[in-house]
């Protein structure tokens, strides 16, 4: 066994020697187990290199040459886990955002050496030294151009990582980084060569070798210095711009040079020309990508979502947002609160809510830290700038930096309008939108250090504008829902007194229709004008109670006879009831009521029960006593009411099955009989009939005054 042959199996024991120590160590750690990982793979990749090298059968050779491409597929995704999570202390959040790569390169090489597994090695043959040496197929070329690509990304993720470390931070981990590093700059050298060439040669395998020997020598060195891999080390932004820089532009040089090598190859010697040409062009492309504002831009936003620790505590600003805010329900106490917040939160002095109103082309004042809507300055005045301003936020919903704007229009407004913008001391705007509606605008002024607006600061910006206009929105639906409220409540009362001047109206005219025909009748006469009497008081009642609209209603309990207030409210309708009535009245106890609420129930009961009976119908009344309250019910054997209706829409105001109803009388009825602390029950039966019960507690809840 030669030397060189040697090596591999050397190799193998100390990286596997390594893997169980690092284990050991501490079984727990994310890093220490992925180290182990990747060693396990190392000593395995090199155990069947050493194993290929020893043998003189090519057939061998491609058999164990396949393997050791096996056992390398495991190394670009757990030594790119690795490069995120050693000296990381936010390596969870680098690994969610990776994950596609991660699981790319854990699968991707696998899957090549696993289901491409012909197409690997198609063909060993001896070199002029008589080494075997292995052509690669399709599937190896693909596993090669992979495992070149993730060694450029670990290796970038490494020198990101020492060039962080400073201090004993870098005496710690600067063997670690330099061993795996220089591991890894060595395999983008043969991997490179083996993609250039198509071919794998012991050379470049010994190379490859000698590297992990003087990688397993530097991460011992490494260890004696410190036993374990958990170092936290801080990263700079611009250290991860420059780094993804590099990363960018090898990406694309790579891809150049496929594409001029896939010119060569089908052009032949001819197309070199058109190579040189295209590389030329090339270059071009890469100068002005380089040098666009919008890239950068962009860069720099991903760096500092994905990468560098936020300068602010989401979590400490959207908790104080909502404390500041959940309570406001007026439109201008919530502009005033955020416009505080804001200003604290940034550093400046002046900003403003200006709110969109909902007339084309309308804005007004919504809260200010430093103006009021008096102090405002002539904004109606200054329209034009406004319908502009609000014009490019609608197409452009994102934070504009006015004092250095993009936009041509917006830099041309700023110079014809400064003295306005200076004033009103508009020097940043954010664009408030919910529902895809703009609600308004948020300007800021310039900071009391003049420290212009970060991309970290545009998007908190963002954040707390957007959370803005959707309390914005709530606050205006709310006040809407309110005054609906209002409304609704007003046409329910007014919907109750309609009602009860319509059973008044009722009584009258049945009595006005009859008087003609029994005039003469002094008994008539009589209870006529009691009737007349009766509901000439019960008007101005009525009348007395509508300027207690704003006031919560009250019931006058007394003691009362429940069978007499039926009696006499049966005695009152004096023929409106055109069916038989049957009467069924228990002796009852006296119960403290308000006999003119609980008439009303039986009054809207008997007539509803008329109405659902032809005349030769039966309405029957009863009362009961069930331990502490009476009972009073009404049964008609009329249509009856559907068992739909029952569930969904009975008792509900505005839903009736009359056809010149209100739907106000049951609900009413329940209201009265809810506040006497009672119960109202009802069964019906299509065709059969229909019976209404009301229960009623004897005793007051609270004395001789309930309120609703």
């Amino acid at each position: 066994m030669t030397f060189p042959s040697f090596i591999p199996f050397l190799n193998a024991l100390l990286c596997a020697g390594l893997a169980l120590f690092i284990f050991l160590e501490d079984k727990r750690s994310f890093v220490h187990r992925v180290f182990s990982f990747g060693m396990i793979a190392l000593a395995l990749k090199e155990l069947f290199v050493g194993m290929a090298m020893g043998t003189p059968l090519p057939s061998e050779r491609v058999d164990w040459g396949a393997w050791g491409l096996t056992a390398a597929s495991m190394l670009p995704g757990s030594w790119f886990l690795f490069s995120l999570s050693f000296g990381r202390s936010n390596y969870k959040e680098l690994v969610a955002k990776w994950k596609w790569f991660i699981l790319l390169s854990l699968t991707l090489p696998f899957s090549m050496t696993l289901f491409f597994r012909e197409s690997l090695l198609v063909s060993a043959f001896p070199e002029e030294g008589g080494s075997p040496v292995l052509r690669l197929g399709w599937s190896g070329y693909t596993f090669y151009l992979f495992y070149l690509l993730a060694s450029v990304v670990i290796l970038m993720n490494l020198e990101g990582t020492l060039r962080a470390s400073t201090g004993n931070k870098r005496w710690q981990v600067k063997f670690m980084l330099l061993g795996i590093g220089g591991l890894f700059a060595v395999q983008i050298y043969t991997a490179s060569h083996t993609l250039l060439f198509s071919l794998i040669n012991s050379g470049m395998e010994s190379i490859n070798s000698f590297a992990i020997l003087v990688a397993n020598i530097l991460i011992v060195l490494s260890l004696l210095r410190n036993r374990f891999l958990n170092v936290d080390i801080y990263f700079s932004r611009t250290l991860l711009y420059n780094s993804i820089t590099i990363v960018v532009v090898g990406a694309y040089l790579l891809t150049v040079g496929i594409l001029a090598k896939a010119i060569a190859y089908f052009g032949g010697n001819q197309a070199i020309p058109l190579g040189t040409f295209f590389v030329f062009v090339s270059l071009l492309g890469l100068t002005a990508i380089l040098l666009s504002d919008q890239l950068r831009q962009e860069l720099k936003r991903f760096i500092s979502r994905n990468f560098y620790q936020p300068r602010y505590d989401y979590r400490k600003e959207w908790t104080a947002f909502t404390q500041q805010t959940t309570s406001l329900m007026n439109v201008n106490d919530l502009c005033s609160a955020v416009s505080k917040m804001v200003s604290e939160t940034f550093g400046a002095p002046s900003v403003t809510i200006w709110l969109v109103d909902e007339s084309p082309n309308a804005i007004y004042f919504g809260g200010s830290t430093v103006f009021s809507d008096i102090q405002i300055l002539d904004v109606k005045n200054k329209s034009k700038i406004w319908d502009e301003l609000l014009s490019f936020m609608n197409r452009h919903p994102a934070p504009l930096d006015v004092d250095s704007p993009k936009n041509e229009k917006i830099r041309e407004m700023k110079e014809a309008h400064a003295d306005y913008f200076e004033k009103t001391r508009i020097s940043f705007c954010v664009p408030l939108i919910s529902s895809r509606s703009l609600l308004g605008v948020m300007t800021l002024s310039r900071r009391l250090t003049k420290e212009p607006f970060s991309l970290e600061d545009a998007d908190l910006l963002k954040t707390i504008a957007d959370q803005a206009a959707g309390s914005l929105l709530n606050v205006k639906l709310t006040e809407r829902l309110l005054k609906a409220k209002e409304m609704e409540a007003f046409q329910s009362l007014s919907a109750f007194f309609i009602h009860d001047l319509k059973n008044l109206a009722s009584m009258l005219s049945l009595t006005m229709r009859n008087l003609p025909a029994h005039f003469d009748n002094p008994e008539f006469r009589s209870d006529a004008l009691r009737v007349i009497s009766q509901s000439v008081s019960k008007m101005n009642d009525m009348c007395s109670r509508l300027s207690l609209l704003t006031k919560k209603m009250e019931l006058q309990c007394v003691e009362v006879d429940l069978n007499e207030l039926v009696a006499s409210t049966l005695g009152g309708m004096n023929g409106s009831v055109k069916s038989t009535v049957e009467k069924n009245l228990q002796t009852l106890p006296k119960c403290m009521i308000d006999p003119d609420q609980v008439q009303k129930v039986i009054v809207n009961l008997i007539l509803n029960a008329n109405e659902a009976v032809d005349q030769r119908g039966v309405i029957r009344i009863e009362t009961d006593r069930t331990e502490e309250c009476v009972v009073f019910s009404v049964s008609d054997n009329g249509c009856g009411i559907s068992k739909q209706f029952i569930e969904r829409s009975l008792f509900q105001p505005f839903q009736t099955t009359k056809s010149q109803g209100l739907g106000i009388g049951l609900f009413h009825t329940k209201k009265i009989v809810e506040a006497h602390h009672g119960k109202i029950e009802v069964e019906s039966e299509e065709g059969v009939g229909t019976t209404f019960r009301v229960i009623l507690p004897i005793h007051s809840v609270n004395g001789t005054e309930h309120k609703v």
